[in-house]
């Protein structure tokens, strides 16, 4: 619900940044600039403001990324009155968080489609009868009863004549494979036909599911290369920019002014008092 409530933060911000941006830019084309910067202006504060709550969170993290880039952009645009700057900065920012709000969100329900998938316990063959048993009760040797549509717990080889095994959530094909006494079956898939009966040859934490899972969960909880390559980096490219901007504000006040040329009288140029033609 938490997480609901943050990916509809982020789109609202979103929204409110595109909507003054071009709300803005038809005020301007209207011939009412001062209308269009008010306009630019509001639409900049939330996404400011969401940002500068998000730095002082990885601050607090001991985290120091790109944002503060983005941060200090808007706010000298703002103080030095280029509202309309600002506003395509906070529509850049904005739109950037909310993509990766929405491929984080696509990767929770896959996780969660995965996991769902893991059986939580399995029909093992005990002293004549059947009994229902734990996965991490599950030892090599078990024999386990598979029933149509059930999946398969640990990684096995068929015990029965022959099965029909459904592997679409593990390699993609989408037909089933028939699979003959001895040959293996892997965790994760599913029995299409006939109920049929598996060997256990590996426990349920070594299976091939399970290592599926584990890596699903490293990736998401771990950054891409590139991101960790940027966070490395950010203190050094973030003194840069402070740098150059510095930079460029100590020397556009002394740029020389162009001449304009003086006005010509009667063929002359107008000559200074006090000098001889």
């Amino acid at each position: 619900m938490d997480q609901t409530r943050t990916d509809r933060f982020k789109t609202a911000i979103l929204l409110l940044a595109v909507i003054g941006l071009i709300t803005g830019l038809a005020f301007y084309l209207a011939g009412m600039g001062d209308i269009a910067n008010i306009v630019w202006f509001a639409g900049v504060v939330p996404a400011l403001a969401a940002l500068a709550v998000e730095i002082l969170r990885s601050i607090r993290r001991g985290e120091v990324g790109l944002d503060i880039v983005a941060a200090l952009s808007m706010t000298a645009a703002l103080v030095f009155g280029e509202t309309l700057a600002a506003a395509v900065v906070a529509v850049m920012y904005s739109g950037g968080t909310f993509l990766e709000s929405f491929a984080e969100g696509r990767a929770r329900r896959e996780m969660h489609d995965l996991l769902s998938r893991v059986p939580r316990t399995a029909t093992r063959h005990r002293n004549g009868g059947l009994e229902d048993v734990r996965l991490d009760e599950i030892a090599p040797g078990d024999r386990l009863l598979i029933r149509q549509g059930n999946v398969v717990p640990v990684d096995s080889t068929v015990a029965s004549e022959a099965a029909l095994s459904d592997t679409s959530a593990l390699t993609g094909e989408s037909l089933p494979v028939r699979l003959s006494r001895g040959a293996e079956a892997m965790s994760g898939s599913t029995n299409a036909g006939d109920a049929f009966d598996l060997a256990a040859s590996r426990r349920a934490a070594e299976s091939t599911y399970a290592g599926i899972v584990r890596l699903v969960e490293e990736a998401q909880a771990s950054k891409a290369p590139m991101s960790r390559l940027a966070d490395r980096w950010s203190l050094g490219f973030l003194a840069v920019t402070v740098t150059i901007a510095f930079a460029a504000l100590r020397i556009a006040p002394h740029e020389p002014a162009t001449q304009k040329p003086r006005a010509v009288s009667n063929g002359q140029a107008d000559i200074p008092e006090g000098v001889t033609p």
